[in-house]
C-alpha cells in the first residue's frame, strides 16, 4: 500500500474554514473506509471523522459534529474534510488513514492500516 497524502492545512482565524484533502495513488483506497485523526501538541492522537467505502456512512467525534463534514470522491481516490467554525482547540496535525474494513464504527487507530504524513492546521484565537 502506498501512503495517502494530505494537503490543505494552514493558518486560519477562529471562526474560519479550511478544506483538507487526502489523495491516494493506490486504487484500493476506494474499497475501504477512510478517516481523519488529529494530534495536538502534548496530546494523544484522536479520532475526528470517517467515511465508509461507499460514502454512505459517516462518523464524527462529538467535538466536531455539526462543524466538520467528511466526504470522498472515489473516482479521484480522494477524501475531504470540510472544517467550518474553526476553534483554537482544533489546532493540530491532521492525518488521513485507510481502514482495513469497508465500514466500521470503531474509532480505534488500530483499524487503520495506511497513514499519511499529516498536515498542520493552526487556528488563531
Amino acid at each position: 500500500q502506498v501512503a495517502p497524502v494530505e494537503s490543505g492545512g494552514g493558518l486560519v482565524p477562529a471562526g474560519g474554514s479550511l478544506r483538507l484533502s487526502c489523495a491516494a495513488s493506490d486504487r484500493t483506497f476506494r474499497n475501504y473506509q477512510t478517516g481523519w485523526f488529529r494530534q495536538a501538541p502534548g496530546k494523544e492522537p484522536e479520532f475526528v471523522a470517517a467515511i465508509s467505502a461507499s460514502g454512505i456512512r459517516e462518523y464524527y467525534a462529538d467535538s466536531v459534529k455539526g462543524r466538520f463534514t467528511v466526504s470522498r470522491d472515489n473516482a479521484k481516490n480522494t477524501m475531504y474534510l470540510q472544517m467550518n467554525s474553526l476553534k483554537a482547540e482544533d489546532t493540530a496535525v491532521y492525518y488521513c488513514a485507510q481502514s482495513r474494513r469497508v465500514y466500521t464504527s470503531s474509532r480505534n487507530r488500530s483499524e487503520y492500516a495506511s497513514w499519511g504524513q499529516g498536515t498542520q492546521v493552526t487556528v488563531s484565537s
